[in-house]
């Protein structure tokens, strides 16, 4: 599977978000946050939920998405 080449807007909101980590462990500790030019658009535990509510509220295909972690975590793959 071939993975899509993303914007640089899409890379500027990631870099937006590792600017501003420190912010969003305060504000939504253990939450998937999703960020469209600069502005968190969708946060909450669900990341399925996060990206289509993301989506449907800007329009945009690729949007960039991170967990904000909060102390450790155990991941079962």
């Amino acid at each position: 599977m071939a993975i899509p080449e993303m914007s640089k807007e899409f890379w500027d909101d990631m870099d937006w978000t590792s600017q501003h980590y420190s912010e969003l462990m305060q504000k939504f500790p253990n939450e998937w946050v999703a960020v469209v030019e600069g502005k968190i658009v969708s946060h909450g535990k669900d990341l399925e939920k996060i990206i289509e509510e993301a989506k449907q509220k800007t329009g945009k295909e690729h949007i960039a998405v991170e967990f904000i972690e909060c102390g450790g975590h155990i991941y079962v793959l």
